[in-house]
């Protein structure tokens, strides 16, 4: 397992953050003999900004969008993605979105859901047939990134005929806090799932 660091906001603004992670998966990938790893199975995970950004390089990699961030040429692949309650559409408005938020000038220099840059951002934006399987999970009662931005993705996904899988968890807010009862299925069990799918999908 690699743990991805990359640059924050407000230091560094969009595409920093994901030109980083593209960039790590480019290393990963050119130096996979001396890691031991399959650069053809190399899966990506993540929760909240995390999922927004493994949803974005699951997405960008095969539309020309991905170039490494170093010009490198965009030489590494995921080959399976899972999703944690990310955003995936920032043109709409939500809590924990840019278009509504500081955040959208301290992440993205704009807060105008008609900037072209917050459509090039946004997951959706960039689903196609050729992008790796998909396991998205998220919180009904998530107040921060409304379940809606997993359920747009998911939905984008299918119609490409990617293939994806959704997992709605009740009783859950963001990271699935507890919500007015357990959440179902338990944080174990949702460890499980993304195991399984991993296991599924990457051998």
């Amino acid at each position: 397992m690699f743990s991805v660091n990359y640059r924050l906001a407000p230091q560094y603004k969009y595409p920093a953050m994901i030109e980083d992670v593209e960039c790590a998966v480019d290393h990963i990938s050119a130096n996979s003999r001396a890691y031991g790893v399959d650069a053809e199975r190399i899966g990506a995970y993540g929760g909240s900004a995390g999922g927004h950004l493994v949803s974005l390089l699951g997405t960008r990699q095969n539309d020309g969008a991905a170039d490494g961030g170093d010009g490198g040429g965009g030489i590494g692949r995921v080959n399976a993605v899972v999703d944690l309650f990310g955003p995936s559409d920032l043109t709409v408005p939500f809590a924990g979105g840019p278009v509504d938020e500081a955040l959208g000038l301290t992440v993205f220099g704009t807060s105008d859901s008609g900037s072209p840059l917050l459509a090039e951002a946004s997951p959706v934006s960039h689903v196609d047939a050729d992008d790796p399987p998909f396991l998205i999970i998220h919180g009904e009662d998530d107040g921060l990134v409304p379940i809606e931005q997993s359920e747009v993705l998911y939905q984008s996904l299918l119609a490409a005929g990617v293939p994806a899988e959704f997992v709605r968890v009740a009783n859950a807010n963001h990271g699935f806090a507890p919500a007015g009862g357990e959440p179902d299925p338990s944080r174990p069990e949702i460890n499980r799932m993304v195991i399984d799918f991993f296991l599924a999908r990457l051998g």
